[in-house]
């Protein structure tokens, strides 16, 4: 096996790492493209030098991704891809619902790392390196104008959302083991939507965990995410950040805190919080020893949307790895509900269509067993020439199918308020002048 070795450079940050993220990728290098915001550091990975995709029955033993990527033949690699929601009921033993990928990860032939005050380039060739050296530095200090046209989005339910909640609370209402149900709705977006214009503004006016950016697989997606499914550190120790119990933020400070205020005292919304909570709790049993809950129920503020938020956290148990922990917390028990193999067959029959990446995973995982992966939510997703939000309530018995409605356009205003069009001449021009200059994707 060819052996191949990372030519590095490492240049000073002189502009955001986001707008040099969105520079990076109007230049057209790569085909296919991740972005990633750690919430410490961003990463570019284009090209391809190795790829892991699973299908069908063979998605459910995840530890022969870590087995594929340790035949990778580069040292320092870091790979890049998403998880579909719905390898969380393969996980539970269903049955695969066709042949499409449920995971996809590569491994790049070119990276740009921004961490701290410092870019590191990478690639496996000197040309690749010198073309990509030459366009970090090309942009400007200054943060340009987000631009100003925006696509008219109506967010308001005509009733199937609603008369799906109200079928949803009858089963939890009922005498079975259902305890939590996350039902989300779609919103389908007219029109050409600029995605890397989109994530500028987005990212500009939201406080997300994590974010990204793609194009990889036939799924491109922007997303900025409030939380995250497993943290894996490179000594085993892992953590997720369950949300749960929502209210909106206005902008107006006294508004802010008397919602804030509610929230805390709703007995609905803490109910909801302390069971997720529980079973996260349980799932890193499966895998961690000195497992623990710190932070516990306290409220944070993700764009337009404050949560209740807890941090749990173990450390993984000898002979175990990181998609181990992974396939312990996948799906996060806010984006499907409890017990979670109960809700599986119940979100397909309510919601209508599969998932695919909504409340799936977009993820980095590196050589030494660092894993991270953003639940996918508050995203825009485009594939097949369809453009769409989705966002989602987490129902249990006290639930009211009005409240449940508001709370998914309470979540959607985060990404629904930022979408730039891409098929209007002002619009593009404004685009391009806040992207730094490459026209419209």
């Amino acid at each position: 096996m060819t052996h191949n070795t990372y030519l590095e450079v490492r240049l000073p940050l002189q502009e955001e790492p986001l707008l040099l993220m969105a520079r990076l990728v109007r230049s057209r290098l790569f085909d296919q493209y991740v972005v990633y915001e750690s919430g410490v550091d961003w990463s570019l990975a284009g090209g391809i030098l190795a790829s892991v995709q699973l299908s069908g029955h063979e998605a459910r033993d995840l530890r022969q991704v870590g087995a594929r990527l340790a035949e990778v033949p580069a040292a320092g690699w870091r790979a890049y891809g998403w998880v579909k929601f719905e390898l969380g009921a393969v996980l539970a033993g269903a049955d695969p619902d066709g042949t499409e990928a449920l995971l996809h990860l590569i491994v790049p032939a070119e990276e740009v790392r921004c961490v701290a005050t410092n870019v590191l380039v990478r690639a496996l060739t000197a040309e690749r390196l010198d073309l990509l050296v030459d366009q970090v530095p090309a942009g400007s200090a200054e943060a340009p104008p987000v631009p100003a046209g925006r696509i008219a989005l109506p967010l308001g339910d005509s009733g199937p959302y609603q008369a799906a909640v109200a079928a949803a609370l009858v089963e939890l209402r009922g005498q079975g083991t259902l305890e939590e149900l996350i039902l989300s709705r779609r919103v389908h977006v007219p029109g050409n939507v600029d995605l890397v214009a989109s994530y500028v503004a987005g990212r500009r006016a939201n406080t997300p965990a994590r974010s990204f950016l793609l194009n990889l697989g036939g799924i491109q997606a922007a997303g900025f995410s409030p939380e995250t499914v497993a943290e894996v550190t490179s000594d085993g120790h892992v953590t997720t950040r369950p949300l749960a119990g929502t209210r909106a933020r206005t902008g107006t400070a006294v508004d802010d805190a008397r919602l804030r205020s509610d929230l805390l005292r709703d007995p609905k919304e803490i109910h909801e919080h302390a069971i997720s909570v529980k079973l996260s709790l349980e799932d890193l049993d499966e895998v961690c020893e000195d497992t623990s809950v710190s932070e516990y129920m306290t409220v944070l503020e993700r764009g337009t949307a404050q949560h209740l938020a807890s941090t749990v956290s173990g450390r993984l148990r000898p002979g175990h790895g990181p998609w181990d922990a992974f396939a312990a917390l996948f799906p996060a028990v806010t984006a499907t509900g409890i017990p979670k193999a109960q809700t599986y067959p119940l979100i397909r029959a309510l919601e209508g269509n599969p998932r695919g990446l909504y409340a799936g995973a977009v993820l980095t995982c590196d050589a030494d067993g660092t894993l991270d992966a953003a639940l996918v939510l508050r995203s825009v997703f485009r594939m097949g020439g369809q453009c769409w939000l989705q966002a989602g309530a987490g129902l249990v018995r006290h639930s009211r199918p009005d409240r449940e409605h508001e709370e998914t356009c309470e979540k959607l205003r985060s990404v629904a308020h930022h979408l730039v069009p891409a098929d209007h001449t002002a619009a593009n021009a404004e685009t391009t002048v806040a992207t730094g200059g490459f026209t419209t994707d």
